[in-house]
């Protein structure tokens, strides 16, 4: 399973989002919505949230950073489902969080999907391709 790609959709008033088709089937097994970096919102498969949960459960709660790091994840994160249309509910508590109002963006990224508000993706992306080669080059070290 991989998410890729990048769609525009509105949220309506009640706060409910329309997930690409071709990412719903992934997702109706379960899934995770929660607060993601960079002020979006990351939506996980359960198996994928499963893999995370397990990655952070084996961090030593010694270390502040992976307490941290387990409250900011867990603690913003929701199950969801979908109704018949495809869409899912976003609550306040996260909408708020990404900026979220009308127009937004799905992004899919390997085993997530991002949600962004409009603007702020916009931003994102300009940035990250104005220094596209210097990212590439400094991930080098890590061999992609």
């Amino acid at each position: 399973m991989m998410f890729l790609g990048e769609y525009k959709h509105n949220i309506d008033y009640k706060g409910r989002l329309s997930v690409p088709k071709k990412f719903r089937e992934d997702l109706k097994k379960g899934s995770v919505l929660t607060k993601g970096l960079d002020r979006c919102l990351f939506l996980y498969t359960e198996d994928s949230w499963e893999t995370l949960s397990n990655r952070i459960r084996e961090l030593p709660v010694t270390a502040s950073d992976a307490r941290a790091f387990g409250r900011y994840i867990f603690s913003g994160a929701t199950e969801i489902g979908f109704d018949q249309l495809g869409r899912i509910f976003i609550p306040e508590y996260l909408r708020n969080y990404a900026g979220l109002k009308r127009e937004a963006v799905v992004v899919g990224v390997l085993e997530r999907i991002e949600i962004w508000d409009k603007t702020r993706w916009k931003r994102m992306r300009k940035s990250v391709e104005a220094k596209g080669e210097e990212i590439a080059e400094k991930l080098t070290s890590a061999g992609i």
